[in-house]
């Protein structure tokens, strides 16, 4: 039924989903040469709640729990699972206030209406996986914005998104690098759950009715601990959700 219903509205949404793109390019343009980032950043956090409010052309829902009492006044980690593209738009919309940024293939800097827009000029880190030198590089300044601006960002140590809703292991790597230059960093992990099932038949033909769900779980104050248990402590807090 889920998929019957998908081949209906897809295309809906897919015109709703790009339009908002087109839409928000220049108006990206305009707030970061007239406002600065601040202004930017209030044009992307706008257009992701959109980007959010397309979801439901496909009769997919969005539930975004967070009843931890986060800090706005040092940098957080999020550490997340990852199922899709449809992970994004939510985290950014409903992290807005924490100023998260993430780390993004190079690829996608290029040729997307706005997305890649953001992805050049919102403060994330642009990686070249074929370059471990300039992946190591861009992380490393992330971190740098990150201590010096109290922001926050958003990573998934998984390396690729699960294509079945089962996690793989989480990596150290991103993350400890994050903390050599933002060592006030707090880890706080998120599980999210089902849009996995949205894109499990492909990009284009999606399937209807999905509650998409994000739940933000307690903090792990990192300083003192080995960050190696710390990614298993937030990788077993995550699974304990998603894999239920």
């Amino acid at each position: 039924m889920r998929r019957f219903f998908g081949f209906i509205l897809s295309p809906f949404h897919h015109i709703a989903f790009f339009s908002f793109l087109i839409i928000f390019q220049p108006i990206q343009w305009l707030s970061l040469k007239l406002g600065g980032y601040k202004a930017h950043k209030k044009s992307v956090d706008v257009m992701n709640f959109f980007l959010v409010g397309t979801f439901y052309v496909l009769g997919c829902t969005v539930k975004f729990t967070n009843h931890q009492n986060l800090p706005t006044n040092r940098p957080i980690i999020f550490v997340a699972n990852h199922q899709s593209m449809y992970d994004i738009p939510p985290l950014i919309w409903f992290l807005r206030k924490y100023h998260a940024k993430f780390i993004s293939k190079i690829e996608l800097t290029k040729n997307i209406p706005s997305i890649s827009f953001n992805l050049k000029y919102g403060g994330g880190a642009n990686i070249d996986r074929s370059d471990r030198k300039q992946s190591l590089t861009e992380i490393i300044k992330l971190g740098q914005r990150m201590y010096d601006n109290n922001w926050s960002a958003v990573i998934f140590p998984e390396g690729t998104r699960s294509k079945n809703g089962m996690m793989k292991d989480f990596q150290i790597g991103g993350v400890a690098t994050l903390l050599k230059k933002a060592p006030n960093a707090l880890i706080v992990p998120i599980a999210i759950e089902n849009s996995w099932k949205v894109v499990k038949k492909g990009l284009f033909w999606l399937h209807a009715f999905v509650p998409i769900k994000f739940t933000v779980l307690a903090p792990i104050e990192p300083a003192g601990k080995d960050i190696e248990s710390v990614l298993k402590e937030a990788q077993t807090a995550v699974q304990a959700i998603v894999e239920n």
